[in-house]
């Protein structure tokens, strides 16, 4: 109960004192707080931004950088490929669903190509080339690649496949330390820096404050100190996902218990938690992505098993999707099917994660040895094999739909890699908005001054994921919700 009253909204009439004041007070500094600020200082605002670390970034700054952009971008054109918002509409309704939000996927399609264009003209670089392979990421300073499953079974089936990872570019990024996501922070940083938007750091939002029915501002920690901050025409909430937080992730999504969350550890549904106090409704919230620790250039070149030895995903999508399939449909089992001059090839092709090229656990000189040292049912991984090889001998796969440039028969001598319990995940549900980025109240309504954006929001994924989707609603929706509150 004592954590229940820490986040109880708290009576603007019990406010002694305001400590800090402005028109616009955001909470949280990563991709969906600076542009929140930016907007929210054009519209003419005064904003001031309550960040919990020591500096910009958020988990943004460590991210990979794609921003999942499309239907027609001036980077897509220049690089000869054809999209179009209701191309785009089509893909992201297949692959993010269940669930998915139509009317904020539409949106958000249609106003792709302006926000690419916002992107550029605050100072975000993009290179005119694409990176083809598969992987996580490019490994080098490309502005383009599919970043999603677009051009994979079933996705290619359902909308012209289309490119719509857009990468910063930036040499010698180290994901997790430096990437493409610092080169989207640092220019959006200096962009709001020049407008006038003001920050102050080591704030840990605790608690709301209300006058009637309406937001006007935030308790905070400063070095152990509580302090009162006003905020005359609203407050946006931009603080990130629940990874963190322990208690919600046994509430919400239990497939991650136990998993390391592919986020910061700030991200702690504190937010979430304080407009639920106010009766904000949450959606998706069970919604995770996962992250798989397997090298896109080695899986391509094999199969994929899990503990019965079935196939159960094609190896050419998106690395998301092979995550989730494993984790959530699978039980975490997986293994790497792969001979020894595929398993060479893989090894020397270029790739984002060559850490995750593990040797193999088992190696033999036929499956069904193989299968035995595996300690796979009797005939299930031989059936497996027989079934592939039959079919990749025609360069086909008409099972899982493989594309026939990385179809190829399993030879000998063959090996396995253990990939069981590799994932990581984050999660994808939170405070149900509008399209104005207005947090909605469980009877449907707004609830007044009050804005979000980014993680702590259900934004366009309500299941399935593609890469660039969180940098690319949290951006986009986090402009929303700064010009929303700046209009209070």
């Amino acid at each position: 109960m004592a954590e229940a009253s820490s986040i109880r909204p708290q009576s603007a009439a019990s406010i002694e004192r305001w400590h800090f004041e402005a028109d616009v007070v955001v909470a949280g500094y990563g991709i969906a707080g600076v542009s929140a600020s930016i907007e929210a200082a054009r519209a003419g605002a005064d904003v001031l931004v309550l960040e919990r670390t020591s500096g910009w970034g958020g988990a943004a700054a460590l991210a990979g950088g794609f921003i999942y952009l499309g239907g027609g971008t001036p980077l897509q054109q220049a690089l000869g490929f054809e999209d179009s918002p209701a191309n785009m509409k089509s893909f992201m309704m297949a692959a993010l669903g269940p669930g998915a939000d139509e009317e904020k996927i539409t949106d958000y399609c249609e106003g792709s190509v302006e926000h690419y264009n916002w992107l550029v003209d605050n100072g975000v670089p993009f290179k005119e080339s694409f990176y083809g392979q598969p992987g996580w990421e490019t490994p080098f300073d490309d502005g383009l690649m599919y970043s999603g499953g677009e051009n994979s079974a079933p996705f290619n089936t359902i909308a012209t496949p289309a490119p719509r990872g857009h990468v910063p570019q930036m040499s010698g990024k180290r994901t997790g330390e430096k990437g493409g996501g610092f080169m989207l922070m640092k220019p959006l940083i200096e962009t709001a820096e020049s407008l006038g938007v003001r920050a102050e750091y080591d704030m840990r939002v605790q608690r709301l404050v209300v006058d009637d029915d309406r937001v006007v501002g935030i308790i905070a920690k400063q070095y152990g100190k509580e302090v009162a901050v006003r905020a005359r025409t609203g407050v946006v909430l931009a603080t990130g996902s629940f990874a963190y937080n322990e208690s919600m992730i046994q509430s919400y999504a239990p497939r991650l218990i136990g998993r390391p969350g592919a986020a910061i550890e700030e991200h702690d549904g504190k937010a979430i938690q304080m407009a639920q106090a106010l009766g904000a409704d949450l959606a998706h919230m069970d919604a995770t992505e996962v992250a798989f620790f397997g090298d896109p250039q080695l899986m391509i070149r094999g199969i994929l098993v899990n503990g019965r030895g079935q196939r159960y995903v094609n190896e050419d999508t998106y690395p998301g999707r092979i995550g989730q399939e494993t984790l959530l449909r699978n039980e975490n089992q997986a293994y790497l099917i792969i001979d020894e001059a595929s398993y060479e090839e893989g090894c020397a092709a270029d790739s984002s994660t060559p850490f995750f090229r593990f040797q193999p656990k088992w190696v033999a000189e036929t499956v069904e040895e193989l299968e035995s040292d595996m300690g796979l049912p009797e005939g299930t991984l031989q059936s497996t094999v027989e079934v592939y090889n039959r079919h990749a001998a025609r360069g086909e796969d008409p099972v899982l739909g493989k594309k026939k440039e990385w179809v190829k028969p399993i030879g000998s001598p063959v090996a396995a890699l253990d990939l069981r319990n590799f994932t990581a995940g984050f999660t994808l549900g939170g405070l149900r908005t509008s399209i104005n980025s207005e947090v909605l109240h469980v009877s449907g309504e707004p609830i007044p001054g009050l804005f979000a954006a980014g993680r702590c929001t259900a934004g366009v994924c309500a299941g399935g994921y593609a890469s660039g989707t969180s940098l690319g609603d949290g951006s986009f929706y986090g402009r929303r919700a700064g010009i929303s509150a700046a209009k209070g």
